[in-house]
């Protein structure tokens, strides 16, 4: 396996274990304090909807041509990483409040509590709940998968490392019936956001017709670079942040605004 092989299918297995650990939150949130079946019954929903999309968007961006889905995915990525590590970056310099997931999973419980009654056995306030998280969730994964798949011709090995990402937070979730608050997911949204604006920077030179030295080795050299500058970043602002600036974990109790960065 090439060096660029095994940063595709780390950074698919990190970014989709993010995202999987946010959706399972949100099922636990709706299954425990509504009711099991429903909350399954729009995981279910959300699957199958998510298997139309990629059936409908795979082909389509596999039949591109390279340089043009280079370019495309490549700009895409950097997007969507550039807001990943921006994010992560004001995290770690203290100016954004760092993601918790046992405090989501209180706040999704006592809405849960709080929602109206159901009257019969089918609970549409945990199918809808579900059905939302994981298919927002999911869309980023597919999205990973697609564009990290397609531009290298390895969609199978992002979609490996996708469904051991997503098997191995099912796993944990069961065994420990509790979001997993302990996963360092800070640290990962920080190494997801490198990687992708990494590899979107890459891609999209490429695309534009940029020959990098050494080829795909570049990458080694780029990734570390793209790190040592958002590390850098984060301690500039860490020691240059005004007290007043800090965002207050009081007034906003939970950071939702990274959830997807597709739906946001």
């Amino acid at each position: 396996m090439s060096g660029a092989e095994i940063g595709l299918a780390l950074s698919v297995f990190l970014a989709c274990a993010v995202e999987a650990v946010e959706a399972l939150t949100i099922v636990l949130a709706v299954g425990s304090t509504r009711s099991w079946s429903s909350a399954m019954g729009g995981v279910g929903a959300a699957v199958l909807a998510l298997v139309v999309i990629v059936a409908a968007l795979g082909p389509a961006l596999t039949s591109l041509p390279i340089g043009v889905l280079r370019v495309l995915v490549g700009g895409l990525l950097l997007i969507f990483g550039l807001q990943w590590l921006r994010k992560a970056i004001l995290r770690a310099a203290g100016l954004k409040a760092k993601h918790d997931e046992l405090q989501t999973f209180n706040e999704e419980t006592q809405a849960a509590s709080a929602a109206t009654t159901r009257r019969s056995g089918f609970d549409g306030y945990a199918f809808t709940i579900a059905f939302k998280g994981v298919l927002l969730e999911g869309i980023e994964v597919a999205f990973i998968v697609l564009t990290f798949g397609a531009n290298q011709h390895h969609v199978a090995l992002a979609a490996a490392a996708a469904g051991l990402a997503v098997l191995v937070v099912i796993a944990a979730g069961v065994a420990v019936r509790a979001p997993l608050a302990r996963v360092p997911e800070n640290t990962m949204k920080f190494a997801v956001g490198v990687m992708l604006s990494s590899f979107g920077m890459f891609w999209g030179a490429e695309g534009a017709g940029a020959s990098w030295p050494g080829g795909d080795g570049a990458l080694l050299a780029i990734v570390p670079g793209v790190l040592l500058v958002a590390v850098a970043m984060a301690k500039a602002l860490s020691r240059s942040a005004h007290p007043a600036l800090v965002e207050q974990p009081q007034s906003t109790p939970t950071d939702t605004s990274d959830r997807t960065a597709v739906g946001t």
